[in-house]
């Protein structure tokens, strides 16, 4: 009966077509876990392929292209990274775990979900970490993007949190920009990082420059102006978002995932 009147009070904002669907509380409760869950799988599992990439020399964006040809995958969600983060995907993988586990089942894919997504970021920071041999004091770090995806300041679960704070343990200066993240960024980190208003401020006299959030404003970049304002031209890309090819030919030393 209430989801009847449900229906009716929300039909006249849907006359192309009704998409209310009453089901249990239950099942309702589940079905947004496990739709979160299914997109988290997707993308670990897309992470683990471009892994798989480096180690084989094929390019995950080659492959990427051909799986979501098939229409029965499409291509949602198939973009590798450095993993997932926010308030949504963390929680209700682990919700999902620990459901199953207080009624005595073990939901091993989702648990290798959550334990890939974590080892994701690790995988990032050795690459950073093996390029200069572990010694990163006094290095001087740029980080573009805090927070977990682009448009919004939520850095709950960010890998960039993960990253920056690997990175100052280990002795680097990190000098961080973001749109509007940096903030809340500044909350959680406190003053040891430095934080520009804009993304060429924290190139200046870098040693490396390391991307977190796929921002439009980070996709089309002056390499000619970060060269002339990095110590080196080194990128580590944990979204993507450039041409490996065109940047080597560029001189730059750059460092995606899964692609060669």
């Amino acid at each position: 009966e209430v989801g009847e009147k449900l229906k009716q009070l929300y039909e006249p904002f849907m006359r192309s077509y009704d998409r209310t669907q009453i089901v249990s509380i239950r099942s309702s409760e589940l079905a947004k876990y496990a739709s979160n869950a299914m997109l988290a799988t997707r993308i670990s599992f897309m992470n683990e392929v471009a892994n798989l990439c480096e180690r084989i020399g094929a390019d995950v964006s080659d492959v990427r292209r051909v799986m979501g040809s098939d229409k029965r995958i499409g291509t949602a969600f198939l973009f590798p990274g450095v993993g997932y983060g926010g308030s949504c995907f963390p929680k209700d993988v682990k919700a999902l775990i620990q459901t199953a586990e207080e009624n005595g089942y073990k939901l091993k894919v989702c648990s290798a979900v959550d334990e890939a997504n974590q080892y994701q970021r690790e995988i990032f920071w050795q690459k950073i970490s093996n390029y200069f041999d572990g010694k990163l004091e006094g290095k001087k770090i740029a980080v573009w993007g805090i927070s977990f995806k682009p448009n919004t300041d939520d850095i709950r679960e960010a890998p960039a949190l993960y990253i920056i704070e690997k990175l100052l343990q280990n002795g680097a200066k990190v000098s961080a920009h973001d749109p509007i993240a940096a903030f809340n960024a500044q909350k959680e980190l406190g003053n040891s990082v430095e934080y520009v208003e804009h993304n060429y401020d924290a190139c200046k006299d870098a040693d490396a420059l390391v991307i977190h959030t796929e921002w439009n404003q980070y996709r089309q970049p002056d390499f000619n102006k970060l060269k002339e304002l990095m110590n080196s031209a080194v990128i580590f890309d944990g979204r993507n978002l450039y041409n490996p090819s065109k940047l080597k030919e560029s001189g730059f030393e750059y460092f995606p995932f899964g692609r060669t």
